[in-house]
C-alpha cells in the first residue's frame, strides 16, 4: 500500500516555538473495494446478486520522544454510507520493552492466528441465518474493535508474542456483558530453502451471565518460492457448543501479476449430532496496475443441520460468486 507521508504545517509552527516540541510524521492511507457477489442457496432470502463496496481511510501519527520512546496514534475510518464512522482508533507506546496499545482495535489473537483461508484475497461463507457452525478456521471471540488494551513482546528471533484483555465494565448479568482476554505466539524460522512460520493464538470470553466460551486456532504457513501452503486448525467451546474446524489452502504466483489460490474446509459440532459444513473454493487474483486489482472468487459451500437443531437450523448448500476491484492509495 502507497502511503503519503505529511509533515504538518501547524505542527510545524508549534516546533519553532519550543526546542522541546516534535514534529509527527504523518501517514494517510485508503482503501476501496467494490464487489459484484452472486449468491447461489437453497434459501430464497439469500438467492441472488447484488453490489456493494468497502472503503476504509487510516490516518496514522507517528512522534519519536528524545528519550527513544515512539508514540502512535491510529485511526480507521469506514467510509461507506452506514458503515458507522470511525472504525478503529488507538494509541501505542513502542520502546525496548515491546509495545502497548491502548484503546479501540483488534485483540492480538487475530494477529497471530493462521488460517486456510489465509492463502485466497478474499473469504466467501454460506449465511444460514440461525446457524451456530463456523465458517471458516480462524479464532473467533477477538474480532471486536472494542477498547482494550495490549502487550506486544519485542521480537527475539523469530518469535512473537502478545497479550490482549477487554474489560465488559460494569452492569448486570441480564445485559451478558464480556470480559475478554486473548493470547498468541508466532514462530518463524527459514528451513531448506523455504520460511516456515507456526502460529498459535487462544481466547477467553467470560460473560456476566456465566456462559463463558473459550477459542484457540494452531496453524502452519510454509512459503517456497512462487507457492505457499497453509494448514489449520481451530476449536469453539461454550455451554452447547464444541466445534472444530480444520483446513488446507495454497496459493502460486505464476508472475506478471497473477495469482492462482484455493482452499477446503470442514467443521464439525460435537454436541449438535450430523452437524457439519463444508467449503471448497478457488480464485483468480490480477494485478491491473499498481494499487488496483482485479479478484475472481468461486466458493462452493454444504452445511447439513444435525439431528439436535438447537437453533431449528435448515440444511443449505450452495454457490457463492464473488468480483472484486480493489484500489489501494
Amino acid at each position: 500500500m502507497r502511503k503519503l507521508l505529511l509533515g504538518t504545517t501547524a505542527l510545524a509552527a508549534a516546533a519553532t516555538l519550543s526546542a522541546n516540541a516534535a514534529l509527527a510524521d504523518v501517514s494517510i492511507s485508503g482503501t476501496t473495494e467494490w464487489h459484484y457477489i452472486n449468491f447461489g442457496s437453497q434459501d430464497a432470502t439469500l438467492d441472488g446478486d447484488k453490489f456493494s463496496q468497502d472503503s476504509e481511510i487510516k490516518f496514522k501519527f507517528t512522534n519519536k520522544t528524545d528519550s527513544g520512546l515512539t508514540i502512535g496514534y491510529t485511526v480507521e475510518m469506514e467510509s461507506d454510507a452506514g458503515a458507522g464512522g470511525i472504525d478503529e482508533s488507538s494509541i501505542s507506546i513502542s520502546g525496548g520493552f515491546g509495545s502497548i496499545m491502548l484503546g479501540q482495535n483488534d485483540g492480538v489473537a487475530t494477529s497471530y492466528a493462521i488460517e486456510a483461508e489465509d492463502a485466497t484475497a478474499e473469504e466467501s461463507a454460506g449465511s444460514m441465518a440461525s446457524a451456530t457452525i463456523k465458517t471458516d478456521t480462524d479464532i473467533s471471540l477477538d474480532e471486536t474493535d472494542n477498547n482494550k488494551i495490549a502487550y506486544t513482546l519485542p521480537a527475539m528471533g523469530g518469535f512473537k508474542a502478545g497479550i490482549s484483555f477487554e474489560d465488559s465494565g460494569a452492569g448486570s448479568a441480564a445485559a451478558n456483558k464480556a470480559d475478554i482476554t486473548a493470547v498468541g505466539a508466532s514462530f518463524t524460522t527459514e528451513a531448506a530453502g523455504s520460511t516456515l512460520t507456526i502460529g498459535a493464538a487462544t481466547v477467553t470470553k467470560e460473560n456476566s451471565a456465566g456462559t463463558d466460551s473459550d477459542a484457540q486456532n494452531i496453524g502452519v504457513k510454509i512459503a517456497s518460492g512462487a507457492a505457499t501452503f497453509y494448514a489449520a486448525q481451530s476449536i469453539n467451546e461454550s455451554s452447547d457448543e464444541d466445534i472444530t474446524a480444520q483446513g488446507f489452502g495454497a496459493k502460486y504466483n505464476l508472475g506478471n501479476g497473477l495469482t492462482l489460490a484455493g482452499f477446503t474446509m470442514t467443521a464439525e459440532d460435537d454436541l449438535d449430532a450430523g452437524e457439519e459444513y463444508t467449503a471448497n473454493s478457488v480464485e483468480a487474483s490480477y494485478s491491473i496496475a499498481s494499487g488496483l486489482t482485479a479478484v475472481l472468487n468461486v466458493t462452493n459451500y454444504d452445511y447439513k443441520a444435525g439431528t439436535n437443531n438447537d437453533n431449528a437450523e435448515a440444511a443449505d448448500d450452495g454457490t457463492i460468486t464473488k468480483l472484486v476491484i480493489k484500489a489501494s492509495f
